[in-house]
């Protein structure tokens, strides 16, 4: 939760924000749930889009990378506004919150390849979760609960190629969609409106359409409410696209240990996956004009994280997006997939960066366990010191102590109203 709101909190100023901003309120709506930053009140879907979306924003938020990747707290939106429409307290919204990652988590081992290597977007697989996380808060019976999912699960399949090439704001906000699309299914099963009820197994349903994958069914219920998968999920410590984690900790080790700035580099070589050297580093990558874009560059954060040492939020600045030091280096990288890395995939997610020095020196270090991952995990304070660097100019040191204090007594939360107050901008 405190990495969440500290995520959306820091997105809230972005320029594509106040474009959703504008539309929300356009949109108007019941007022019964909060939207994140101007504290303005709509209906729980608009709401639910909106807190999702700036969660989003920023490629900042958690990490899950199975057979599939997702961002779980994608969904805490959905889950805010549909237990705060209902008069929920913070215990009943965290239930909701842990249905979102019990069931977007085992979705990422549902398929093998997951959908994601076949061309679909992992929203694909939100559609089905969201509709529990918010039907749980309507408090659906079982054949409602089977209609919302019928209903988002006719819906929202999303194509692989919003993250792909010359990205946009849609690589933000499809997942997001798919989160909203279950809080309007469950409404909508409240009233006794119907969806096909076998979705999944049924003739035309999803393991027969998309059959390029082997489906396995049994991960969606496999060990529920025993082996709770939330603590398997990672932090980010970089607002990147989770492969560029390995190989920015391995640049920054090896500028860090040999004393090396931008200006000593004659070339920098790094290995990762095919994905990584396809997806992330395809020539659109290398010349990116957008933060979409470049945050999902390999070679533009590596670049980034040689020329300042670190990769925060103002990387992707139009300011830094233009930064001459960081062109300079674009030029010098060349990324390349190894087969012996792809056979790690997914359990490792192995990276080596080799940089050369003008002088001809050669150094490299190997990562295999990002840094907010669950073998490298963040601290309680690390994830604090995010949270404020994330909150700061956009809310006074004094609330976010209070953010910090409620959110750690989350489940005493009486009133969800109050606790979506505090995440207003001052």
């Amino acid at each position: 939760m405190l990495d969440s709101v500290g995520c959306a909190l820091a997105a809230v100023k972005n320029e594509d924000m106040q474009a959703m901003y504008r539309f929300t309120e356009k949109l108007g709506g019941t007022p019964e749930a909060t939207v994140i930053g101007t504290g303005a009140k709509t209906n729980a879907p608009n709401a639910a889009l909106m807190n999702c979306l700036l969660t989003r924003a920023l490629d900042y938020n958690d990490i899950y990378w199975e057979q599939d990747p997702s961002h779980p707290s994608d969904i805490i939106g959905a889950a805010l506004a549909a237990a705060e429409a209902n008069g929920k307290n913070g215990r009943e919204a965290l239930l909701a919150i842990i249905l979102a990652y019990e069931f977007e988590m085992r979705w990422c081992h549902a398929a093998d390849p997951g959908v994601r290597e076949v061309g679909w977007h992992h929203a694909t697989l939100t559609q089905f979760v969201s509709p529990l996380v918010a039907g749980r808060m309507y408090d659906l019976d079982v054949e409602q609960m089977v209609a919302a999912v019928g209903i988002s699960g006719s819906s929202h399949f999303t194509l692989g190629g919003v993250v792909a090439g010359h990205l946009t704001n849609m690589k933000n906000t499809a997942d997001p969609l798919a989160s909203q699309a279950g809080v309007i299914a469950a409404m909508m099963a409240r009233e006794g409106y119907e969806g096909p009820v076998e979705v999944l197994e049924g003739k035309e349903g999803l393991f027969e359409v998309v059959n390029n994958v082997e489906w396995r069914p049994d991960w969606l219920l496999k060990d529920l409410g025993e082996d709770f998968m939330i603590t398997q999920c990672g932090y980010k410590a970089f607002p990147t696209e989770a492969l560029t984690h390995q190989p920015i900790s391995a640049a920054l080790q090896v500028c860090t240990e040999h004393n090396l700035a931008a200006e000593d580099i004659a070339e920098i070589l790094v290995e990762t996956t095919t994905r990584g050297a396809d997806i992330l580093s395809d020539p659109s990558k290398f010349a990116p004009k957008t933060k979409e874009t470049a945050d999902h560059s390999l070679p533009y954060v590596i670049a980034a994280a040689v020329a300042d040492g670190a990769v925060l939020p103002d990387s992707f600045s139009d300011e830094k997006l233009q930064d001459p030091r960081i062109w300079d280096l674009l030029g010098k990288i060349k990324v390349v997939a190894d087969p012996e890395i792809d056979a790690l995939f997914p359990g490792v997610k192995r990276a080596r960066v080799q940089i050369t020095t003008l002088e001809g020196n050669t150094h490299t270090a190997q990562v295999d366990h990002a840094k907010g991952s669950p073998e490298n995990p963040l601290s309680d304070d690390e994830l604090i010191a995010k949270f404020r660097a994330n909150a700061e100019g956009v809310i006074s040191l004094q609330r976010q102590d209070e953010i910090i204090r409620v959110t750690w007594a989350f489940d005493e939360i009486n009133d969800l109203g109050e606790y979506m107050r505090l995440l207003i901008q001052e």
